[in-house]
């Protein structure tokens, strides 16, 4: 697949879909998943200008059974019936339990796969190639390699190079800090012409610039047309307007979350309490991760009332505000 062909497919917002689960027992409720869904799309969340992830960090995979993962996956597709793409959160720290999932993911109808270097063990690099090739060899599954700081081996320049002569690999997401080198803005430069790039950097004016085709975005999940919009200046260059979108949203949202991982560590917890505040059926995350919102929840208020998205009525009226 060409890179102009991933980016009309898979281009855009790249939405990590929250996994909600039932009070009391925690168990994932699908039916609210669906509505969420819908909600995204109702949005503007379509091909063409985003796709969603279901089970990545945001969706608690690591908190989930491999049957779970699956679920929800097969759950998001069914939802969104082609007028979005979804990829499938598929971290893992084995090679048999990634080929289950490309496999399921195959079966299921997702687009693409979400891989990272398996975590725990301080793995290399060659182990990470040949990880990701037993992927691409049981499954015709397209594959995002996943770039983080938080597993076992970055992914160098070299190694995308390896990357490239797999078919199978369609996308690099990247979010690691770098040095002050801007590594991250010379792998763009350097490998946007063979994979479409998705930026998870907040850096989204200079890698669109550059020629990414995805920016991760969590206020979608609360605030979808913002978003679409901020997708839509990008591509019509409009970079001035954008960086104060990202300023005006993107950043009190990064700041109260840098806040929180100071309480307690995970990824969705705040997306989550977001959704809840502006009326989406939402819940807080499986433990370990602790829940955030009777503590969170007016700061998050104040911060949705900044952004506007929520009213000062609505606001003294939210429980726990």
């Amino acid at each position: 697949m060409s890179v102009a062909e991933a980016r009309q497919r898979f281009g855009g917002c790249y939405v990590t879909v929250p996994t909600p689960f039932r009070d009391g027992d925690l168990s994932v409720d699908l039916p609210a998943l669906r509505r969420h869904v819908e909600y995204l799309i109702e949005g503007g969340i379509v091909r063409g200008n985003g796709m969603l992830l279901s089970g990545g960090a945001a969706g608690d995979f690591s908190t989930m059974t491999l049957e779970e993962r699956i679920q929800v996956a097969e759950t998001v597709v069914d939802t969104a019936a082609g007028r979005v793409s979804v990829a499938m959160g598929a971290q893992t720290t084995s090679t048999m339990e990634l080929i289950r999932l490309a496999k399921a993911a195959e079966a299921a109808g997702v687009d693409l796969i979400q891989v990272s270097p398996p975590f725990y063990f301080a793995h290399t690099s060659d182990d990470f190639y040949e990880y990701v090739a037993a992927a691409a060899g049981a499954s015709s599954v397209g594959i995002i390699i996943y770039n983080t700081f938080w597993t076992s081996v970055d992914v160098s320049a070299e190694l995308l190079n390896r990357f490239a002569d797999i078919e199978n690999v369609v996308c690099v997401k990247w979010s690691c800090p770098d040095m002050g080198n801007m590594e991250f803005e010379q792998a763009i430069s350097r490998f946007s012409d063979r994979f479409m790039i998705i930026d998870n950097q907040m850096r989204f004016v200079v890698s669109h610039m550059l020629g990414a085709g995805g920016i991760e975005v969590h206020p979608c999940n609360f605030m979808p047309e913002w978003g679409v919009r901020l997708w839509r200046l990008l591509e019509e260059q409009r970079y001035l307007e954008a960086q104060h979108e990202l300023v005006r949203v993107g950043m009190p949202f990064m700041e109260l979350w840098q806040e929180i991982e100071r309480w307690t560590s995970g990824d969705g917890y705040l997306d989550k309490l977001c959704m809840e505040l502006v009326g989406l059926g939402s819940s807080r995350c499986r433990p370990p991760t602790r829940d955030i919102r009777p503590l969170y929840r007016a700061k998050a208020a104040a911060m949705l009332e900044q952004m506007g998205v929520l009213s000062g009525a609505l606001t003294s009226e939210t429980p726990g505000g």
